[in-house]
Formats: C-alpha cells, structure tokens, sequence
C-alpha cells in the first residue's frame, strides 16, 4: 500500500561537456561529472578540440560517465546555436566527421562512445525536420549501430532513430522552458531558461514520475522522460545538477545511464 510507484523507475542524467576551445575554458566538467550520468562532448564544430576531447574523455572515464558525442554545426563563433542552410547529406557528413573524430580519441583514451546527441541548432532543426533527423540517424548508424541516438522527446529525431534501427532515448530539460506543442522555448524569450535549482529538480521530478511538464503559457504537455539534460555551460548548472540528482535519489529513482539499464 506504502510502495512508492517511483522506486521501479530510472533514468539518466546527461550533462553537455568538453565545450572550451584552446585556452577558452566553459563549464565545470569535472565537478559536474560528480553528478551526472552520462556525458555529451563536443566534436569541435561548435566548440572542443582534440585536447580539450581527449581530456574529457579522460575525466568521464576515470568518473564512470558514459561518453557520448556532441556534434554541431560548423559554428565557433556562434557556439552552434544558430541555424544554418544545410542539406541532409551536409547533415550527415558533419554528424560522420565529428563522431567518428571522439569514436578515435575516446577508442585511443580507453573508452567507448554510448550515445550521439546533437547540438544547438542542428538538434533544433534536425527535431522539427524528418529529413534532417533522418539524416542525423543514418550517420550514427554507420559510424556505429550500437550507438543510442539522443533526440527532444516526441521529435522527428526519435522517431528517426526508431526508423533506422537505433535506440532512441528521448530527452527532457531541467534547465529550460517548453512550450505548448512540447518544444522547447527559444532562447531569449521569458521563460526559456529554468535558473532556480529548487524548481529545476521539482519540473525534473514530475517529468519522470508523471510525464507532463508545465508550459510556459501553463498548458500541461505529455512527455516521455528517457534521460534529463542540464546545460554544462549554464552559469548555474552546478547547483541544477547538484539538486536535480539529490531530487531523484531522494524519490528512490535509480540514476543511471541508458546503457547501463537492463
């Protein structure tokens, strides 16, 4: 009678790394792999280069964290998040060059890639545009149809990844905000970034236990929680991904990653 539905569930945390460049350094990787369960590293389209890869690597490694790649659009000074006018078969190129480019160095590190998650804008378009996510879900494929493909829950990249044969694992934010049709609000309108850790772990919650999230225009949207993302770059996500995980654990959630579930 007393049995708490949520200590049968589980899901990942995931965490986008390795996204400083040269002597640019982003994020707190190290202390956030303390966290998280998994983590998305950066290719060096959109940010990362091969030491910068190969020192993450290192470190999720050495933490337990699955190391998956996050490929971008050729965009340094734009950091990946503006959209570009790419065909599916630059797409594909792009997703092949740059996963195949970690697959080496992590294979080289003593480790193995999991999972591919695009980044930025290509995630954004590739989400909306079947021939973009089918073109993202070929290239995984090739490089190696081992690899889980991550993707916006209820997206085109999904439903991709399930088209070709890959294991989907649809996403959620802690960190940002959703819209009505279940997509998430664009950076720099109110509401499209989740600062509070408090209420970043309360929305996390309710997506895994309930699958819903409140909107930022308060409609309640279904949606299916494979693994939870929080910005490596956000100037808060320490504190996010410290409550987040303190959230889960305390509900008796299992936190693992994707590959690592039965």
């Amino acid at each position: 009678m007393g049995h708490d539905v949520s200590m049968t569930l589980r899901i990942d945390l995931n965490c986008d790394m390795g996204e400083g460049f040269g002597a640019w350094t982003l994020g707190r990787d190290a202390e956030l792999l303390a966290w998280v369960t998994s983590a998305n590293l950066a290719c060096g389209f959109h940010a990362g280069d091969p030491s910068v890869m190969a020192r993450t690597v290192r470190l999720a490694r050495d933490r337990g964290v699955a190391v998956g790649a996050h490929p971008g659009l050729p965009d340094l000074q734009g950091f990946g998040r503006r959209a570009m006018a790419v065909s599916p078969e630059e797409v594909r190129l792009m997703v092949l060059y740059q996963v195949g480019a970690l697959a080496a160095i992590a294979r080289a590190e003593g480790a193995r890639l999991a999972h591919v998650k695009p980044h930025g804008a290509l995630y954004t378009m590739a989400a909306a545009d079947p021939a973009l996510a089918r073109a993202v879900a070929r290239a995984v494929r090739e490089t190696d149809p081992g690899l889980a493909l991550v993707g916006l829950s209820g997206s085109a990249l999904v439903a991709a990844a399930e088209e070709a044969g890959l294991r989907p694992v649809p996403e959620v934010f802690a960190d940002r905000g959703y819209e009505a049709d279940g997509s998430l609000t664009p950076r720099g309108l109110p509401g499209a970034l989740v600062e509070d850790p408090a209420l970043a772990a309360e929305r996390v919650l309710r997506m895994v236990r309930e699958g819903r999230v409140r909107a930022r225009t308060g409609e309640d949207v279904p949606i299916r929680a494979g693994t939870v993302c929080i910005h490596g770059d956000a100037p808060g996500a320490l504190a996010t991904a410290r409550a987040v995980r303190e959230a889960l654990d305390g509900a008796g959630i299992a936190v693992a990653a994707p590959a690592a579930a039965p």
